[in-house]
C-alpha cells in the first residue's frame, strides 16, 4: 500500500509540471511557430514543462505577408495539482501556474514590403 501511495504522488507530482494551451489563428493558413518551432497551421496544441513566469513567443507567418507575434506566459491560471504537490516536496510550486486552456490570436494579412 505504501508502494502506491508513493507512485500515486510521484504521477501526480510529474503531471502537474506540464500545462497545455491550444494556439489559434484568426487566419486558418497562417503558420504558427512558438519559440522559433513551427507547431501547426491554423491550430495548434502546445505543451511544456517551463516554470512560473517563463514567457513563449508566437509567430504567425504566411508566404507575402510580414509576420506577427505575440506572446504568452506561464502564469495565467492557478493549478490545484502542483500547489498539492508543493506541500511534499516544494519543488512543483515552480509549476503552480499554468496557461489559459486557449490563445486566439488575430492575423492580418499585411503585405510583405519590397
Amino acid at each position: 500500500m505504501k508502494k502506491l501511495t508513493s507512485l500515486a504522488i510521484c504521477l501526480a507530482l510529474l503531471g502537474s509540471c506540464s500545462s497545455t494551451t491550444v494556439i489559434s489563428s484568426s487566419d486558418k493558413e497562417a503558420k504558427i511557430y512558438v519559440n522559433g518551432e513551427f507547431v501547426g497551421t491554423g491550430s495548434a496544441s502546445y505543451t511544456d514543462t517551463r516554470i512560473v513566469g517563463s514567457t513563449n513567443m508566437v509567430s504567425l507567418k504566411k508566404k507575402g505577408c510580414e509576420d506577427v507575434g505575440y506572446t504568452f506566459q506561464r502564469n495565467e491560471e492557478f493549478d490545484a495539482g502542483a500547489c498539492a504537490g508543493g506541500v511534499f516536496t516544494l519543488i512543483p510550486f515552480l509549476w503552480i501556474m499554468r496557461y489559459k486552456p486557449t490563445h486566439n490570436y488575430d492575423f492580418e494579412c499585411k503585405p510583405v514590403k519590397n
